[in-house]
C-alpha cells in the first residue's frame, strides 16, 4: 500500500432515517492504485454510505475526507461515479450525451471529443455514436455509462454493479479499463453481488449488514479467517435435498459439493458422517480455502444469488 493519505477516508459515520439507522458507525480508507469492495446484502446501507461520500446526503455524525480534506464542488469533478440506477438520457445521441457528460466534468468540448470517441473505440460502440441512447442494447447501455462515469480520468471512482448486463467479452472490456485506472493511480470502490469478481480484483473489502461493518481488511486476511470452515467432496451419490450434520450450506460446481461448516463441526466429523451415509460414496474429501461467496453466507445468512434475485 502506498505511503500517500488515502483518496477517501470515512471515519465513523452514521445515518438514521426517522426510526432506522440505515448505516451505524461505518469507518474505511481507499488508498490510490486500489480497488477496495464495498459488499453487502440488499438495504445494508451501501447506497446510503455512498451517496455520504459524494455529498448527496449528509452524515448525522462522523467525517468523510476527500483527498485529505472535507468535499468542495470543485472536488466533485475528480470524481466519476456509475449509479446501480442508471440515468443516460434516452433521447439523446451517444456521442452528443457523452460530451455533455465530459463537459459538465471540466472537459473542454474538444477534449470530450477526443475522450468520448477513444473509450467508444476502445468498447467497441464506436459504430454506433449516433444511435440514440434509448435505441441501444442493455450491454450497449452499460458500457456507454461507464465510459460517461470515468471519461474525465477522475482520480476517485465509485462504480455499482459495473458488470450488469455484460457478457464474459465485454465483462473482460470493462475490467481491463478498470485496471488500467487503477494502474494509473484512480482509487476505486466497487460494489457488486458478483463475488467471483470481487475475489479476482479487489485487494481489500468492507463488509456491512443492518447498517454495521461486520468485516473489513485484506481479502486474502479474511479468506485465511475462515479458511478452516470449508471442505470439497466429490461424491458417487448424489447429496442434494439432504442435510448433513454441522454443514452450515452446500453448493454445487462442476459435479463437486462445497460444504461450508458450523463453527464448531471439524470436518472429519463432516467426513465420518459421509462415509456412514449409505446415499453416497466418498471419492475424495479435502479442506479447501473457503470462499468470498461462503463467507457472505456465513456472515450474512443468505446467498449473494438470492441478493441478486431480490436486488
Amino acid at each position: 500500500m502506498s505511503n500517500q493519505p488515502p483518496l477517501l477516508e470515512v471515519e465513523n459515520i452514521s445515518k438514521t432515517y426517522a426510526t432506522v439507522r440505515a448505516v451505524d458507525d461505518i469507518s474505511f480508507t481507499v488508498h490510490a492504485g486500489e480497488i477496495f469492495g464495498l459488499l453487502g446484502p440488499n438495504g445494508a446501507g451501501k447506497t446510503t454510505t455512498i451517496r455520504m461520500i459524494l455529498d448527496i446526503i449528509k452524515p448525522d455524525s462522523g467525517r468523510i475526507l476527500i483527498f485529505g480534506e472535507p468535499m468542495t464542488e470543485d472536488k466533485k469533478s475528480r470524481i466519476g461515479y456509475l449509479p446501480e440506477e442508471r440515468g443516460l438520457y434516452n433521447d439523446m445521441a451517444l456521442l452528443e450525451t457523452l460530451l455533455f457528460m465530459g463537459q459538465l466534468k471540466g472537459l473542454s468540448r474538444q477534449q470530450a471529443h477526443e475522450r468520448a470517441e477513444a473509450y467508444l473505440r476502445e468498447v467497441e460502440l464506436w459504430d454506433v455514436h449516433e444511435r440514440k441512447i434509448e435505441a441501444l442494447s442493455r450491454g450497449m447501455s452499460q458500457k456507454a455509462q461507464f465510459v460517461a462515469a470515468t471519461m474525465h480520468e477522475p482520480d476517485l471512482i465509485i462504480i455499482d454493479e459495473p458488470f450488469s448486463g455484460l457478457d464474459p467479452v465485454n465483462t473482460q472490456i470493462i475490467k481491463q479499463l478498470i485496471y488500467r485506472m487503477r494502474d494509473r493511480g484512480a482509487g476505486i470502490v466497487m460494489s457488486t453481488h458478483q463475488m467471483h469478481q470481487v475475489e479476482e480484483m479487489c485487494q481489500r473489502i468492507m463488509l456491512i449488514n443492518h447498517g454495521e461493518q461486520v468485516l473489513y481488511g485484506s481479502l486474502n486476511d479474511i479468506r485465511r479467517r475462515f479458511s478452516a470452515n470449508a471442505v470439497e467432496v466429490t461424491l458417487r451419490g448424489d447429496l442434494d435435498g439432504m442435510s448433513v450434520p454441522g454443514v452450515r450450506h452446500v453448493t454445487r460446481q462442476d459435479g463437486n459439493y462445497r460444504l461450508l461448516l458450523e463453527d464448531n463441526t471439524q470436518p472429519e466429523n463432516v467426513l465420518q458422517t459421509l462415509v456412514q451415509m449409505p446415499e453416497v460414496t466418498v471419492e475424495r474429501f479435502e479442506r479447501v480455502e473457503t470462499s468470498l461467496n461462503e463467507i457472505f453466507v456465513k456472515v450474512v445468512g443468505r446467498t449473494v444469488s438470492e441478493e441478486g434475485e431480490q436486488a
